[in-house]
């Protein structure tokens, strides 16, 4: 049994910066459109067309355009919960995969929320650190769960909504205070990172399905 006294299987934190630069802060929007265009490749919903050959009565070919969705988050999770369901197992090199796009992910949204200057690296931990624990699937998860756990989790998907739109204008009220003095608030800088270890606990439950502990309510 897992006490609530445990640390949750999916943590984050990220390293205070003493001084920012005020140059970086400015244009952090431009700075972070290469990597934004790399993170949305990797996450984002790619929609891609798919040529059908079609034989008709008549011996005739046709050719048929359908569209598919698709992208490598969704298809991590689907393959994810079929595994669970069916097989009990949760392949390690799937997980290793998804807890290192999660943190290159990270690494993306602490640059943007102007937590640090260090531009967002593929492969280091940098100042940010996060954590998923790799789950024993027959003992640590119910194999049926993963159906429904999107569903359970739309209580949090509303707090996360409001709280997003205190973050963002967290960051605005940070980015004045960085280009004037050099330094990110140090309450604003606990707000957005919990929101963030909020976000992250949610979809270590509901979308990586690597725990079955309900996420709390907090920051923290």
């Amino acid at each position: 049994m897992v006490t609530q006294s445990e640390p949750y299987p999916a943590r984050l934190d990220v390293d205070y910066p003493e001084q920012l630069d005020r140059f970086s802060t400015f244009f952090r929007l431009i700075w972070a459109i290469p990597i934004l265009i790399i993170s949305s490749l990797l996450a984002a919903t790619s929609n891609s067309t798919v040529t059908t050959i079609v034989v008709t009565e008549t011996s005739k070919v046709a050719t048929k355009a359908t569209s598919s969705g698709g992208g490598i988050v969704a298809g991590l999770f689907g393959a994810t919960l079929l595994m669970i369901v069916f097989r009990e197992r949760y392949p390690r090199w799937w997980f290793d995969f998804g807890r290192e796009l999660a943190r290159f992910g990270m690494r993306v949204a602490a640059y943007l929320a102007l937590l640090t200057d260090q531009y967002p690296s593929t492969t280091d931990e940098q100042s940010v650190h996060l954590e998923i624990d790799y789950p024993d699937v027959e003992q640590d998860l119910n194999r049926w769960l993963p159906l429904v756990k999107w569903l359970l989790a739309i209580p949090h998907y509303i707090v996360l909504a409001v709280l997003a739109v205190g973050a963002i204008f967290a960051i605005l009220i940070a980015w004045f205070a960085v280009l004037f003095t050099g330094r990110y608030p140090q309450g604003l800088f606990d707000y957005v990172v919990g929101v963030g270890r909020w976000g992250l606990r949610v979809q270590a439950y509901a979308i990586l399905l690597v725990t079955d502990r309900y996420p709390p309510f907090s920051l923290q």
